[in-house]
């Protein structure tokens, strides 16, 4: 493994604690020089943005330093886990970019991890419980009070074999049994309180059967996992720092009941980072399948979820998640960050991969009254002009067209730079035109008083691409449609699900002061009811209907949009990624 790096680069790349770490560790021959990763999710939902940065570091850093990263679904509920879960984690990374170098589950440990924790109650560091929930809770004080004794803690060896062997019979009530490991109840660390180590749960596992009613827990066998796989760094979230003493103590014991002691160089490694924490974001599984149950959501997938398959059917790409990680870094202090910065990096990535095409999303119709009536011209256009090897693509030109109905004032406002009476813009890749100076010549209008019709003149001289199509104007460009030539559309322009900067914290208060309601009632006022609006009345040029689903898009002049799995040539769907600019915080 190659981890020399000259001095130059060193200076110039700025790298994160984690990442000085790991060079350390390697430069140092630490686990014989290996480097190993694992990412290890639970499969009770889909993967958000958050586990986002974790694949990152995780699959990252193994690749750039040569050794391996292994994904370790931790299987150890069945009450929650899913099938389908596992696939999405599966797809998720995969779609990031990323491969694992083995598939694990800790079911997979089941056995050694029973075994061991037998032997751990032949060594006297282990006992079942038959307290109740609350009791434990109870006895265990708090972090200023040292907490009390288990009235089983002392059992003799031999009952406690029996009756952890009786936990995993099925005859037990859930419940009704804990083991738990044997530590120290005045420890100032709550986790070192003789924590539980398995719980009974009579349900078979999808993996197992119906082998195992009593389930370990995730801090026993989280380490233990790690140790069983080779894992060399252990990387995890900021609120497990209180947990590392336990997950290398739990290690110390699997390794001193091998005989592997002393454990200076060769043992997996927990070090911890901050979360991503967005603004206008909830993410948790469990607050993620509340919006999913209760249809706020149309499912995991919906564009507004922060999940990674909504992001995807949203219209992001990896490299615009990945560089906005890269960007905020790996810290050891928790930050809530701004979605716009999100946005700013999809925006970024997509100037340089979306293919730009014209839609008119709120149409009215303009009619070039000196041009014939069969007048039919053909242009050709770039299909992105950050990339020629994207290509080309033709647009017809006729004398009836689709304009934004933003784009005509009857009345122009003073700075209003588009078309009005008497004022002139230029139709994009096109000619400039010019309105009637007489409002009534202007426009056609039906019985209510709307405006169904604009007519103008082309200026003939002024085609683009002419030699003498210099001519100067005050109004700016804008885009169209042949009337004739284009294909109706559903376009879904997304917002924000939340109004509140951090709903955590909002709900949570809003639970407190009414009585601790809970669930969806606690969500509902900071939900924001715009969050979807549907346009079926738009159009966009025939050549969408050669986009594939999930193809990266720039409406010209109104943002960023994506085929949305939905949609098929004879029904068109295109779901908004971002606008062109930051239009939110002039909004707030």
């Amino acid at each position: 493994m190659n981890t020399e790096r000259t001095t130059e680069e060193t200076r110039q790349e700025s790298v994160s604690f984690v990442e000085e770490q790991v060079r350390k560790d390697l430069a140092e021959g630490k686990n014989g020089g290996r480097l190993q990763t694992r990412f290890p999710p639970e499969p009770n939902g889909y993967l958000h943005i958050g586990h986002a940065k974790a694949i990152a570091i995780d699959f990252g850093l193994a690749k750039k330093y040569g050794g391996e990263c292994n994904l370790r679904l931790d299987d150890t509920n069945p009450q929650k886990e899913d099938g389908e879960y596992v696939e999405a984690i599966k797809r998720d990374i995969e779609w990031l970019g990323f491969k694992w170098a083995h598939l694990y589950h800790a079911s997979d440990y089941f056995q050694q991890l029973w075994d061991l924790a037998v032997e751990l109650i032949k060594q006297g560091r282990a006992y079942v419980d038959e307290q109740t929930s609350e009791e434990i809770a109870a006895q265990k004080g708090t972090p200023t009070q040292p907490g009390v004794n288990s009235p089983y803690r002392d059992r003799p060896v031999e009952e406690n074999l029996r009756l952890f062997e009786e936990m995993n019979s099925g005859r037990v009530e859930r419940g009704k049994m804990v083991l738990r490991a044997k530590i120290d109840m005045a420890s100032p660390n709550m986790h070192f309180r003789d924590p539980i180590m398995y719980r009974v749960l009579n349900m078979p596992h999808d993996r197992t059967g119906s082998k195992w009613n009593a389930y370990p827990m995730y801090d026993y066998t989280h380490g233990q996992s790690d140790y069983f796989e080779g894992v060399t760094h252990s990387w995890c979230t900021l609120e497990f720092v209180s947990h590392r003493p336990l997950y290398d103590l739990f290690v110390d014991w699997l390794k001193e009941t091998k005989g592997e002691l002393p454990l200076d160089d060769n043992r997996p490694r927990q070090t911890e980072f901050n979360k991503l924490n967005l603004t206008h974001t909830l993410m948790s599984k469990r607050n993620l399948l509340i919006l999913t149950q209760e249809g706020v959501v149309s499912g995991w997938d919906d564009p507004r979820m922060p999940t990674i398959c909504g992001l995807r059917r949203r219209g992001y790409s990896p490299e615009s998640i990945l560089n906005f990680i890269d960007k905020i870094g790996y810290t050891t202090f928790d930050a809530l960050n701004e979605m716009a910065l999100l946005e700013s990096s999809v925006r970024d990535d997509l100037n340089k991969r979306a293919q730009r095409m014209s839609a008119v999303l709120n149409p009215v119709k303009l009619v070039l009254t000196n041009l014939p009536a069969d007048t039919l011209e053909v242009y050709t256009v770039q299909n992105n002009p950050e990339n020629e090897a994207d290509g080309t693509h033709d647009i017809k030109f006729t004398r009836e067209l689709w304009i934004e109905r933003d784009d005509f004032q009857e009345v122009a406002e003073k700075k209003f730079m588009r078309l009005a009476p008497g004022k002139e813009v230029r139709l994009k890749n096109s000619y400039i035109i010019r309105c009637p100076e007489n409002p009534e010549e202007c426009v056609v209008k039906d019985a209510d008083g709307n405006i169904v019709e604009i007519h103008a003149e082309i200026v003939p001289e002024t085609k683009t691409g002419q030699a003498n199509c210099n001519m100067k104007i005050k109004g700016k460009t804008i885009h169209w449609l042949s009337c004739q030539h284009c294909v109706p559309a559903e376009v879904r322009n997304y917002d924000r699900l939340w109004l509140v900067e951090n709903p955590r914290d909002e709900i949570k208060k809003y639970s407190d002061e009414h009585d601790n309601v809970r669930g969806i009632e606690a969500m509902r006022p900071f939900l924001n009811p715009n969050s979807l609006e549907i346009n079926t009345k738009a159009f966009v040029e025939e050549w969408a209907t050669t986009r594939k689903p999930l193809d990266y898009l720039q409406f010209q002049r109104i943002g960023y949009y994506n085929v949305d799995p939905d949609s098929t040539p004879a029904h068109l769907v295109f779901n908004r990624t971002v606008g062109l600019k930051d239009n939110w915080t002039k909004k707030q």
